[in-house]
């Protein structure tokens, strides 16, 4: 007999591992529901290029005529608000928990699904991230000092913290800023394990990975998929046409930032491909480091290699 019992099952991974489709695999399974956590699936109208794979929601499952019969998994936190808008990891761990307790309430299995190490940590170590409002006096003074700068202050405030950054982080201005005007706020202590007003959950963490020259074929495939088969460069001229500026959706990175290079004639398509390939396996090696120092910080991560070592572990798990 399978019982929730408040368990949650996240699966993580770097891009093009495959976490979609295993998460949908086990939804279907274990009567579950899907939670993104993808810091850009969060948007409308950014499909492709971030790999919502709306597609692979919809499941063949026998009725009991015999006949096939499309089912859609459930999922959270995907299309919700405006690329314009402003969102952070306090927005999302609020929603993340809301969904949580939501999906609980009706029996089901909560499926955290995505490869963004932060918000996945915020929501399995329950990060303290209460009274964290945006300040954007702090922010428009914050905004007018270098990178670094910005970690120069960080330390001060959580040398700690600071440190545990990766390199990509280290250089990212928003990001930065945004660590800055939480870890100020004086009721808050963030990103420090603390735990808040929401009930305990037991989490098991399945990771995918591949060898990496499997997985750096698996992201150049992908890659050319979506812009010979489904129209990647289409979707960012109609962001930009829908009035997202070209800085904003450069400040969205990897296939964003790249194609509107493109479209603004900055760069040429092969250019544009070869350098967004570097930069997606870039990514899938930051990713992989994350989840490596998570470790670190003695998370069990169970490493799969499919479906079938996924569900087995599952089931015991939910036992």
């Amino acid at each position: 007999m399978l019982k929730n019992n408040n368990k949650i099952i996240v699966i993580l991974g770097p891009t093009a591992s495959g976490k979609t489709k295993l998460g949908v695999d086990l939804a279907r399974k274990f009567n579950g529901e899907i939670i993104s956590a993808d810091s850009r699936q969060v948007y409308k109208g950014m499909n492709v290029g971030t790999g919502k794979d709306l597609s692979e929601y919809k499941i063949e499952s026998k009725v009991k005529s015999q006949r096939s019969k499309v089912v859609d998994i459930e999922y959270h936190l995907i299309d919700i608000v405006n690329p314009n808008d402003e969102f952070n990891l306090t927005k999302y761990q609020k929603l993340a928990f809301r969904a949580i307790e939501d999906i609980l309430k009706r029996g089901k299995t909560p499926i955290i699904v995505g490869g963004t190490g932060l918000y996945l940590q915020a929501v399995v170590d329950n990060y303290n991230l209460n009274g964290a409002k945006p300040d954007k006096g702090l922010r428009k003074e914050l905004e007018k000092i270098s990178v670094e700068e910005l970690f120069s202050e960080l330390k001060k405030i959580n040398s700690k913290f600071a440190y545990k950054l990766n390199d990509s982080e280290k250089k990212n201005k928003r990001r930065l800023i945004r660590y800055v005007e939480v870890m100020q706020d004086k009721g808050v202590r963030p990103l420090a394990g603390g735990r808040t007003p929401v009930a305990s959950y037991d989490f098991i963490l399945l990771g995918l990975t591949w060898p990496r020259e499997v997985l750096n074929g698996r992201i150049h495939k992908r890659l050319v998929d979506r812009l010979e088969k489904e129209n990647m460069i289409d979707e960012v001229k109609n962001l930009n046409a829908g009035g997202v500026s070209w800085k904003r959706l450069e400040s969205f990175g990897l296939e964003y930032k790249f194609i509107s290079l493109y479209l603004q004639e900055k760069m040429d398509y092969e250019g544009m491909v070869e350098k967004l390939n570097i930069a997606s396996r870039q990514f899938a090696k930051r990713q992989m480091t994350w989840f490596r120092r998570w470790e670190k910080q003695r998370k069990k991560i169970y490493w799969v290699e499919g479906e079938e070592q996924a569900e087995k572990l599952v089931k015991e798990f939910l036992r």
